[in-house]
């Protein structure tokens, strides 16, 4: 878990030599030409995963993905503004990978959120988790799905899905090709903040995003 804002520079084994430009090196070069893009296979899985909850506009013009987890602080102060960040751009698209790396309570967590997409109500169960106070544990979480009102029989059966299964191994696998080092990890672009960000960091975040990609 981080305990400050940080940025790393991601090496992605996918396409040797070629890393992601992140941080105050990304904004300071960002008039010059892309020297290190994002590998168009590692961008299409990364942004077009189909078990991936997509929020926003699904055909926005930037996709900013979000790793995170559901016993990580920092997420969970990130979540209010994530919200603000969607309501005042039209044009975001946002991906939430679920990465459960703080053990079995998180993988049930992720596990639980992500089998409520079918019920049509990942966002009110991704809130209400992240406003767990303490610790996700399969007790606490099962008070927020009642509380949304999912349907508890199909969602501990769809929790066991290959579905679900696929996106929390994807999200691995991807965060080790990109040396992701924690939660939360927020890519754009070519670029990715690790850490806690204001909401202002993440609005400059996205525009850089825009800029890199010409959008």
């Amino acid at each position: 878990m981080p305990t400050r804002r940080q940025t790393l520079a991601l090496t992605l084994p996918l396409a040797a030599g070629v890393a992601l430009a992140t941080g105050p090196a990304a904004a300071q070069s960002a008039t010059a030409a892309r020297p290190n893009p994002m590998p168009a296979a590692l961008r299409t899985a990364l942004e077009r995963d189909p078990t991936a909850p997509v929020l926003g506009n699904p055909k926005g013009d930037i996709t900013l993905s979000e790793f995170f987890d559901y016993n990580c602080p920092h997420c969970k102060t990130i979540m209010p503004m994530m919200q603000r960040l969607i309501a005042a751009d039209p044009g975001l698209r946002v991906v939430f990978r679920e990465w459960p790396v703080f053990g079995e309570d998180s993988e049930f967590a992720a596990r639980a959120a992500l089998a409520a997409l079918p019920q049509g109500k990942y966002w009110q169960m991704h809130a209400g988790l992240m406003g767990i106070k303490g610790r996700a544990t399969e007790a606490s979480v099962m008070r927020v799905v009642r509380r949304v009102g999912l349907d508890e029989g199909k969602l501990r059966a769809e929790m066991q899905s290959d579905r679900v299964s696929r996106h929390i191994n994807a999200s691995f696998e991807l965060a080790d090709h990109m040396g992701l080092v924690g939660t939360p990890t927020l890519i754009a672009g070519d670029e990715a903040v690790f850490g806690h960000q204001s909401l202002d960091d993440l609005k400059a975040l996205v525009a850089r995003g825009r800029k890199t990609l010409g959008v």
